[in-house]
């Protein structure tokens, strides 16, 4: 199998079960023409993680890393009229877009945007003493991953879910003796996950037009 046969695949899911959405299709053009790199979720993840929030129930929500927000949407829409989203993104740029983004899908009143590192813009959270929140999506630089799964487990409850994105690594998840931090930062959430108590976890490998990767996934106990 090859990513063009998969990337086929995923677009026959979108024509078979989806309909046209010019809102997000606005979002991922936003995202091209203002620069901003094309490692947005899929479609397919999109809705996945939708799904996901509606099946928990879910409330409230916390993202870790936002990009142009394209995922962010896909939450938003996923949680009642008085749901709220915090999203957390480190560059400024980035930030700009998805605000517009947020407008143009009319998601704004559902979405809180943080800029600056995420740890900072978390242990502020914390101070806070927001949360806890429903569904937590973890998708921001990989070598932070333990730190981004321990502050997660801070702003959580029992039941809450939490689904880290890009764990498979073109498989080379695997490889011990690698040294690529992204590598090693997919790794370390699996080390978290499996020995932490309180969790409850697995992992699924996903293809599609995105290459080979997959995400863990885990509800507090």
């Amino acid at each position: 199998m090859s990513i063009k046969t998969w990337a086929s695949v995923d677009h026959y899911i979108v024509e078979a079960l989806f309909e046209a959405d010019a809102a997000l299709d606005a979002v991922l053009a936003a995202n091209h023409d203002q620069g901003l790199p094309p490692i947005d979720v899929s479609p397919a993840q999109g809705k996945l993680l939708s799904l996901l929030a509606r099946m928990q129930g879910a409330k409230t929500v916390l993202e870790i890393g936002t990009l142009g927000g394209y995922s962010t949407i896909w939450m938003a829409r996923a949680l009642p009229v008085d749901g709220k989203v915090v999203t957390l993104e480190l560059d400024p740029h980035h930030a700009s877009v998805a605000r517009s983004n947020f407008e143009r899908a009319g998601m704004s009143d559902r979405v809180e945007l943080r800029v600056g590192p995420a740890l900072q813009s978390l242990a502020a959270l914390g101070a806070e003493n927001a949360g806890p929140f429903d569904f937590i999506f973890i998708d921001a630089d990989k070598p932070n991953n333990p730190h981004y799964l321990s502050w997660a487990m801070r702003l959580s409850r029992p039941g809450t879910v939490i689904v880290c994105d890009n764990v498979i690594r073109d498989g080379a998840v695997v490889n011990e003796d690698g040294h690529d931090a992204n590598v090693e930062g997919a790794r370390a959430a699996f080390s978290f996950i499996g020995s932490d108590k309180r969790l409850e976890g697995t992992a699924i490998q996903t293809v599609g037009a995105k290459g080979y990767d997959g995400f863990a996934i885990a509800i507090v106990n």
